[in-house]
């Protein structure tokens, strides 16, 4: 082998050396560690389930109407709901995919004959249902307890549909 044979393998070995390490760091954190950030973009059914959880859990009332005023209470929680529902309609429809959402009262009716918040050592009052909206009273107060949403996904791929109470607990 010449000389200039022998210069050429060692500078390919050095570049081979030198770009070592760059492909491992590339293999362990490169595209994997974004996975789960994709999981919403491959499942939107799923990611609007966990935004309509997190906008419950921020529609909380705290203490803000009296029992008396559960009506007002539960418009409020569907008035501060309105822009999350809005922007979770409008967020992928450039993608092709389109999520409405709307209220459901039958839902929020099941849910306080099956799920509201009572038994033995709690002194809540009833819960009502209130077009989506349930509330209990406690202390004299309406409290934000679930809401229930009917939610369609239209996707090239086809249509979900779905019940989900969200509960801002």
């Amino acid at each position: 082998m010449s000389r200039r044979g022998q210069l050429v393998l060692l500078t390919a070995a050095v570049v081979a050396a030198a770009l070592a390490p760059a492909l491992l760091a590339y293999l362990q954190l490169g595209y994997h560690a974004d996975r789960d950030a994709a999981a919403d973009f491959e499942d939107p059914a799923a990611n609007a389930v966990r935004v309509l959880d997190r906008a419950a859990f921020e529609a909380r009332l705290d203490g803000d109407y009296a029992w008396a005023n559960r009506t007002r209470a539960a418009d409020r929680v569907r008035a501060t709901l309105r822009p999350r529902i809005d922007r979770l309609a409008g967020s992928r429809v450039a993608d092709g995919t389109a999520t409405l959402v709307s209220y459901n009262a039958t839902a929020a009716r099941a849910w306080v004959e099956s799920s509201c918040p009572g038994g033995d050592g709690r002194v809540f009052g009833p819960c009502r249902a209130d077009g989506g909206v349930v509330v209990q009273e406690r202390a004299g107060e309406a409290a934000l307890v679930a809401v229930a949403f009917d939610v369609r996904v239209v996707t090239e791929r086809g249509e979900t549909r779905l019940t989900v109470v969200a509960t801002p607990s």
